[in-house]
């Protein structure tokens, strides 16, 4: 398969310009650039670089040309011939989106031989599409029905029978009503070029050409959801919100994703107090346009098994619903009579306000251990340094990356997004990768170095094969997995990790400006729970258990019930009633993520907002608020009785959790590589491995996900694909 092809390269060659380079070299290629030429665009001037296509100029100029194929991040298809437009002494039109312009043309986008030509496409187009738009899902957010009201004719000379087409069964996630495709071949290039799941493809020509799998199959892949969005007609719909609602009877929330670390931008679809629908919002630096399935379709496990009403253990050990002022008064005697072993654990899915607000409160009560579930090595500085524990060349950074190590991680799984980016500059950049650990489908070339931690000794003191080729890399990443930290070992292996960096940076192209060492991390919370001094792991409270354990969303079973004294109190915070829930004396019923207004730091070190699109159900409240009132009760009062007084409390102890939208520096690589030489101990030979190796790993990873019915469903048609024959 060519890696890059002539129509990529006119689609991606002026915004990849734009997208991965340096200030150095943006200067260099501006001072070598050809001159802009002229054209004319309905007699509009516009000087545009050579190679501009007749639709990106009309871009330039503010003028839009209809399309069905064309999408800016896909290759060119020119198959719709919606986009015909006149050039000045053509005797024919010509299509916008796969012309090049030449200097001096005259385009007319609004001429007599343009509007005839698009209203014939247009007459094409519809002549087997069916009058679904009563009942189509896409009913009012389809490009066919807008533009055919705005360039189409008000009337047809098609008087046959149109043809129908049986649908295509591709999972459980994306309705599919084959009949009205105008064989656009959008999805076919996103599952082929984005997603690299060459599932999908065209059979049978003319009048018998169907877009579809061939035989029988799952899409299988991860990202399969943003084929529903690239759909500009209803062939490919949702199926989880299939017949709910219609685009005019629903509000939009603007929020961001909590399912992994990247951070995506979402919209929430929402209608009388219920999550009805979650898309993706553009954000170049981060998700782009696209949005992993699970955080797309597990929003219906936000109103299954939520926690309503606050509990409390009875004398029998049955757990009762009560008012809120029964449960805070037991749990703040519970405080009290600990006399200052307190400890507290904090989830995955927790935001910022409601750890800090945690944090004061158990050490005001004279405890010292606040932890998080995710385990991170204190070796050398630990969690000290910031840029320790972030992905520090940030998620765009990796299209300017030349060579990409994985260590310990499935970034497929753990970060769809990361993933389809690093896929983004391995077709279009040259990017060579190579991975650490279990063999996994990365849907890109990746060179397999084999799972024995000693691969990482030997590659930073070069006697391994592979050493000659990250050496004499401009711009090598080192990507490594928060799985493989959380080994007995992770810390003597991090320790080889951050000199390994250190070394690679002195030979960079970009010199002590690149970074080389980037660390995945799988959970929401966990950049912001370090930023304000949680300690990673429960080591410290299985070793000197408290009286009084504190849950804030604790539901991965990083600590057990049998793990803990009997007569230690436990007190669970959270929304869902997962293995947290099951475990606690108490039970104060929280906030999700789509009912708070509420900070979250991604994996880059990038602070982003959610905003509250919902009201808690039942009795549930933020959880911030809840820490506030239980530490007035407890006669410790936090000092902040609104959010912007907590949002002040995270500006003093971490500046950068309240500068929203931007990724503050972190660069104290030397100063970490000199402490890990300090760093002794025993190597594991256990090999290196990873959580999620195959797709049914992805789906349920944190309470909302195990909560979710679609989530459940599309676990059981990938273990019913596993016996599809026709699968390698």
């Amino acid at each position: 398969m060519l890696r890059i092809g002539v129509s990529r390269l006119l689609q991606h060659g002026s915004r990849h310009t734009a997208a991965s380079a340096a200030a150095a070299s943006a200067a260099r290629a501006q001072s070598s650039a050809p001159e802009k030429i002229e054209v004319f665009i309905d007699d509009i001037p516009v000087m545009v670089p050579p190679g501009t296509t007749v639709l990106q100029a009309a871009a330039e100029a503010g003028v839009e040309i209809p399309r069905f194929c064309y999408h800016e991040r896909l290759s060119v298809a020119g198959n719709c011939r919606m986009c015909l437009v006149e050039v000045e002494k053509s005797v024919k039109p010509v299509a916008a989106c796969a012309m090049p312009v030449m200097k001096g043309w005259r385009i007319k986008t609004n001429s007599e031989m343009t509007r005839k030509a698009r209203e014939g496409v247009m007459e094409f187009l519809l002549i087997n599409h069916p009058l679904d738009c009563p009942i189509c899902d896409q009913g009012g957010e389809c490009d066919l029905q807008d533009q055919s009201m705005t360039f189409g004719s008000d009337r047809t000379r098609f008087l046959d029978t149109k043809r129908a087409v049986q649908d295509k069964n591709i999972g459980p996630l994306v309705k599919t009503i084959m009949t009205r495709c105008i064989h656009c071949t959008r999805c076919v290039r996103f599952a082929t070029e984005i997603a690299g799941v060459e599932d999908l493809g065209t059979t049978g020509r003319g009048n018998d050409m169907q877009i579809g799998t061939y035989v029988e199959k799952m899409l299988m892949s991860e990202l399969s959801g943003n084929v529903i969005d690239l759909c500009p007609v209803g062939a490919l719909t949702s199926k989880p919100y299939a017949f709910t609602a219609r685009p005019w009877e629903i509000r939009r929330t603007d929020s961001i994703d909590v399912m992994d670390a990247v951070g995506s931008n979402i919209v929430v679809n929402h209608r009388t107090g219920e999550v009805l629908r979650i898309l993706p919002q553009v954000n170049e630096e981060i998700n782009e346009e696209w949005l992993s399935d699970k955080s797309r379709f597990a929003y219906d496990g936000l109103k299954r098994q939520r926690l309503l009403y606050p509990m409390v253990k009875d004398s029998s050990g049955e757990l009762r619903s009560c008012e809120w002022e029964d449960a805070l008064i037991v749990a703040a005697k519970a405080l009290k009579s600990a006399d200052g072993s307190v400890a507290a654990i904090a989830g995955g899915l927790v935001d910022a306000e409601s750890l800090v607000a945690l944090k004061d409160l158990v050490n005001k009560l004279g405890g010292e251990s606040t932890c998080t579930e995710e385990i991170f090595p204190d070796a050398g500085t630990g969690t000290d340094l910031r840029s320790s524990y972030l992905l520090n060349t940030k998620i765009v950074g990796v299209e300017e990356a030349d060579l990409i190590v994985f260590i310990g991680t499935n970034p497929r799984y753990e970060a769809p997004l990361f993933n389809a980016r690093v896929r983004k500059a391995w077709m279009y950049n040259e990017l060579n990768a190579a991975i650490i650990g279990p063999k996994v489908d990365l849907t890109y070339d990746c060179e397999h170095l084999g799972d024995d931690p000693s691969i990482i000794g030997k590659l930073l003191n070069g006697s391994h094969p592979f050493s000659q080729r990250l050496n004499t890399a401009k711009r090598p990443m080192i990507v490594v997995g928060t799985s493989l930290l959380a080994r007995p070992d992770g810390g003597v292996l991090y320790s080889q990790l951050l000199q390994l960096s250190q070394k690679l940076r002195s030979g960079c192209e970009g010199g002590a400006e690149w970074r080389v060492l980037n660390v995945l991390q799988r959970v929401a919370s966990q950049v912001a729970a370090l930023d304000l001094g949680y300690t990673p792991g429960v080591t410290d409270i299985c070793n000197h258990p408290p009286k009084v354990l504190y849950l804030l969303g604790a539901d991965e079973g990083a600590i057990t019930r049998d793990q803990l004294p009997k007569d230690m109190l436990v007190i669970y915070q959270g929304h869902h009633g997962d293995r947290g829930a099951e475990m606690a004396d108490v039970i104060l019923p929280g906030a999700a993520y789509t009912e708070k207004t509420a900070t979250y730091v991604n994996t880059e070190g990038r602070a982003q907002l959610t905003r509250a699109a919902l009201v808690p159900p039942g009795m549930a409240r933020e959880d911030w608020k809840i820490i506030r009132a239980l530490s007035e009760i407890v006669g410790t009062k936090l000092p902040y009785d609104c959010l912007d007084d907590v949002r002040m409390r995270l500006t003093e102890i971490s500046p950068n959790l309240t500068r929203y939208g931007e990724v503050e520096e972190a660069n104290y690589f030397t100063q970490a590589s000199a402490l890990a030489q300090l760093v002794s101990g025993k190597q594991d030979t256990t090999p290196i491995d990873v959580p999620q190796k195959k797709l049914e790993d992805f789906y349920m990873t944190n309470s909302i996900t195990r909560a979710s019915p679609t989530m459940a469903k599309c676990i059981a048609a990938v273990r019913k694909e596993a016996a599809n024959r026709y699968i390698e």
